[in-house]
């Protein structure tokens, strides 16, 4: 029954991750186009050049916060990857393999005695 509902809200999260892909596309297109505009800025000698950088940037602002719940997008593929960790079962303890490393060992060692 744990699997099954792990496979059901993993269909929900990767249609919400799917429906939110474009906005989540364009908000980080957005950003790029931020920073790009912000070293422009920085680089421009001239006032009225560096009044044009911020007209442009405060326009792609615009385009970014207009795409700000992308996040939900960003939060379902968390989701996925979490539903993803519990599917497999894998945990830390079992990414430790026997060799005689002294770090690994004391890594081992030291997350035994934090438990």
């Amino acid at each position: 029954m744990k699997k099954f509902l792990l496979f059901i809200a993993a269909l929900v999260a990767l249609a919400i991750l799917l429906a939110h892909l474009g906005p989540m596309i364009l908000l980080g297109v957005s950003v790029w186009l931020l920073y790009v505009v912000f070293k422009q800025f920085m680089k421009s000698g001239s006032t009225a050049a560096k009044i044009g950088w911020v007209v442009v940037g405060l326009i792609i602002l615009s385009i970014a916060v207009s795409n700000i719940y992308a996040v939900i997008g960003v939060a379902a593929a968390y989701v996925l990857y979490l539903i993803y960790k519990n599917w497999t079962g894998r945990s830390k303890e079992e990414t430790f393999t026997k060799t005689d490393d002294p770090f690994t060992n004391f890594e081992k060692q030291w997350a035994e005695l934090n438990k």
